[in-house]
């Protein structure tokens, strides 16, 4: 007796019979060929445009002679838009269902960040943060939204958990508005115990149930996310050259930066990229640790297309500051890169001490070429390059060794 065999569990439906409004349910974390949806893209690209808007801010700020103050408003104003973009990233890996109800939803935390990277300006000038603050609640409250249309198409510890995030996201929404109605000298205080209750609602809330999150979706949302805050920095840093020139005619003093920045932003690219993360992604602990660490890769790498702005203002007389400062504006961030991959990616996949010590080392080297003058953002770029060279070559030499080893190995 024979039997037809079902159809694959992730095989989607014609459009044609698919309904404009379905029940938030759970994806299964064995889906095949899951990927990142056209509307997660244009998420993300709308979001660049706030992490655009606060970078502008720091280069005033740092080329002001404001560094520590400007540093203190972009690491605030980060944090909202890269916690946001996260929730919504774990949120669309384990119950995107794509009905008409969930994209409204998700156009709406779009319109959200763009409320807030009108306001950033504003958070950075004059300490107002209402905008940010208005642009940010309504991000959060459409994911409680979608939180409780979970809780309404589950049951059990599922349904108990998405309750947990819904009035624990709802909760700490109450508690951000002290930013705006609070003394200016506590905001500080204020921001740190909120962004650490933000952080724990994901904590919490799977105590009871861990979300299906999908291991290569997370790994390709957070990829892309990363490329495109790489390609903002590489067009900010061509702004600034492009502006540098045509009004300083500055061409020799400029060369070596865009030289420089592209190499550190090239290396950047291959480091973050030359390692499968997504088999490291086994467990709620791992992927805790992993996600939340992006803050400070994400918040580094567009940092590094600050500095480079700072550094090409500087070399044309616009930014009031010394060369060491504008230099630590490129090799800090780019230092901070390399540990943090290192750190979250690299050093699950290293083997040996030569390998494990090539990121710090090259990261120490960049640290050390802010004190090289006008060369410091081009030597920082031949270091990260070299680590690269230098990364690819041992695992080379790694390979070819095992290579000869099993060639040696006789046959049973």
């Amino acid at each position: 007796m024979t039997s037809s065999s079902p159809p694959a569990p992730d095989s989607p439906r014609p459009p044609a019979h698919r309904s404009p409004l379905r029940r938030l349910t759970a994806r299964g974390r064995g889906e095949t060929h899951r990927s990142a949806t056209p509307l997660e893209l244009f998420f993300d690209l709308c979001f660049v445009v706030a992490i655009a808007q606060a970078g502008i801010q720091l280069v005033h700020a740092v080329a002001e002679g404001h560094a520590g103050e400007g540093i203190l408003n972009y690491a605030m104003v980060f944090f909202a838009i890269w916690w946001a973009w996260m929730n919504f990233t774990w949120f669309a890996s384990a119950y995107d269902n794509d009905d008409v109800l969930y994209r409204v939803v998700t156009l709406i935390q779009i319109a959200g960040v763009l409320v807030l990277a009108a306001g950033v300006s504003r958070a950075f000038e004059d300490h107002e943060y209402r905008t940010v603050v208005v642009g940010y609640v309504i991000m959060r409250l459409a994911l409680v939204s979608q939180w409780l249309r979970v809780a309404g198409s589950s049951q059990g510890q599922e349904r108990r958990m998405a309750l947990r995030y819904a009035v624990g996201v709802l909760l700490c929404q109450i508690g951000w508005v002290g930013l705006v109605v609070l003394p200016e000298d506590t905001r500080v205080a204020v921001f740190v115990v909120m962004a650490v209750l933000e952080m724990c609602v994901p904590v919490f809330a799977e105590k009871v149930h861990p979300t299906a999150w999908h291991p290569h979706h997370i790994a390709e949302r957070y990829g892309l996310f990363t490329i495109i805050v790489l390609g903002e920095t590489i067009a900010a840093a061509t702004v600034a050259v492009k502006t540098g020139i045509g009004e300083e005619d500055a061409l020799g003093d400029l060369l070596p930066i865009a030289a420089g920045g592209l190499l550190i932003i090239f290396a950047a690219w291959w480091i973050y990229f030359v390692v499968p993360i997504h088999g490291h992604l086994r467990s709620n602990k791992q992927a805790f640790l992993w996600g939340y660490g992006h803050y400070v890769v994400f918040g580094s790498a567009a940092a590094i297309g600050a500095g480079l702005e700072v550094a090409v203002e500087q070399s044309v007389g616009k930014a009031h500051i010394s060369t060491l400062s504008a230099s630590a504006a490129v090799t800090l961030p780019t230092a901070l890169y390399l540990l943090t991959v290192w750190a979250l990616h690299s050093r699950h996949f290293k083997v040996g001490i030569a390998q494990q010590l090539v990121l710090p080392t090259g990261a120490l080297l960049v640290i050390c070429c802010t004190f090289l003058g006008e060369w410091a953002v081009l030597s920082a770029g031949l270091v990260s390059a070299l680590t690269v060279a230098t990364g690819e070559t041992l695992t080379a030499r790694r390979t070819a060794r095992g290579r000869e080893t099993v060639a040696r190995t006789p046959v049973a």
